[in-house]
């Protein structure tokens, strides 16, 4: 998932040269829904969504529609490395967000004091580099950042026992008919270059398709907020192919900023270990109760 969540900020610059954002996001998720859907209607189709669209709807727009189309609006007036460096803000958030939610294991001194060290990362990453940077650009990637720490609270909490390929496929269906009004009244004028093809065929089989298999399968292993943590690297890859193939801009401070985020990251996600006296306890009140798909993420 790093990986494959690294090469996008790239391909997404690539696209955004000649085709709109609207239209990207849009071919994006079509062409994905249309590589999941014989597999999702194979496992029953979306019958287990009935009760649940209302949380399907937020979920779509908060971790894919929304800033899908933040993002890609967005490296038309930054990098792919500054975009991605600030993408690693996510696991940060997301600590916000279980705190607020009534989760008190990030009250801590490691995770507070890990939270600030990972907002002076940002600060350096941004501040230090602010001259030649668009400041809407950087509040619809603040947004994005809200968005995907968001998400996994909510899929975890609201659409728990659901089939991944069953969110996957409705989620990119939504998003795909909402924009799709948008990309037509968009579409380029001339046909894009091979580049292009090549970018948005990438980002809808592989970087959406595989990927929200993969990304929903590792939710449910280790929960929301840890499963946030593929942030770490990344946001390195994105930033190591913004300067080795269109040769951005990729300064120290910048690097020293992405390194005090992941410490900062790795302090403030971390659990403390529970006493024996606790975890004996624990398991002594969970003996007898059935073992729940998601169990381990719901708060």
């Amino acid at each position: 998932m790093c990986v494959i969540w690294g090469i996008p900020y790239l391909l997404i610059r690539v696209a955004v040269l000649e085709i709109s954002p609207a239209t990207l996001v849009f071919l994006r998720t079509a062409i994905a829904f249309v590589i999941l859907v014989p597999f999702a209607l194979r496992r029953g189709g979306w019958r287990a969504l009935a009760t649940r669209w209302p949380a399907l709807l937020v979920f779509s727009a908060v971790e894919v529609g929304g800033p899908w189309f933040l993002l890609s609006n967005a490296e038309q007036h930054i990098s792919s490395a500054l975009s991605g460096l600030l993408i690693s803000a996510v696991p940060l958030v997301g600590v916000v967000i279980a705190t607020a939610s009534g989760n008190r294991e990030h009250l801590g001194l490691a995770s507070v004091a890990g939270f600030l060290l990972g907002v002076t990362g940002v600060g350096l990453i941004v501040g230090l580099d602010l001259g030649g940077t668009d400041v809407t650009a950087l509040i619809e990637i603040a947004l994005v950042v809200i968005g995907y720490a968001t998400g996994p609270a909510i899929l975890t909490r609201f659409l728990v026992g659901v089939p991944s390929l069953t969110v996957n496929s409705a989620v990119l269906a939504l998003v795909a008919v909402a924009y799709a009004p948008v990309a037509a009244l968009t579409w380029p004028s001339a046909v894009p270059s091979a580049q292009v093809f090549g970018a948005v065929a990438v980002l809808a089989i592989v970087c959406t398709a595989l990927a929200f298999i993969l990304f929903f399968a590792l939710i449910a292993e280790i929960g929301p907020v840890r499963a946030t943590v593929i942030t770490y690297v990344n946001p390195a890859v994105a930033a190591l192919l913004g300067a080795l193939v269109l040769h951005e801009s990729l300064t120290i401070w910048m690097g020293i900023g992405f390194a005090l985020v992941l410490a900062g990251s790795a302090l403030a996600t971390r659990k403390a270990k529970p006493s024996p006296r606790t975890a004996r306890q624990a398991d002594e009140g969970r003996e007898g109760e059935p073992v729940t798909s998601g169990s381990s993420t719901a708060r």
